[in-house]
């Protein structure tokens, strides 16, 4: 097995994880800013407060992409599986 054949497997998994990782967190970390404005404008500060709207759009991003998600993971190791011959031989 050529190791330049691992790093490409390597650095396509990690991009994935990357995309699926930035996909679901982004809403929530944009929600978590809009509500930390919000305290420090008035003034409000309860730490508890950003954890149930970013609990809830971090929820609806993976109702929304769980397909997209999946078919993703989905695609990623069938293609892994099918060339596995060539991986090796």
């Amino acid at each position: 097995m050529d190791p330049q054949v691992v790093l490409d497997l390597y650095g396509q998994g990690f991009y994935l994880i990357v995309l699926i990782v930035g996909v679901v967190m982004m809403p929530s970390l944009l929600v978590g800013l809009l509500v930390s404005v919000f305290q420090a404008a008035t003034q409000i500060n309860e730490q508890t407060l950003s954890f149930l709207p970013r609990l809830i759009v971090t929820i609806l991003v993976i109702m929304q992409l769980g397909s997209w998600i999946l078919t993703k993971l989905t695609d990623f190791t069938t293609d892994l599986l099918i060339n596995i011959p060539m991986i090796i031989g």
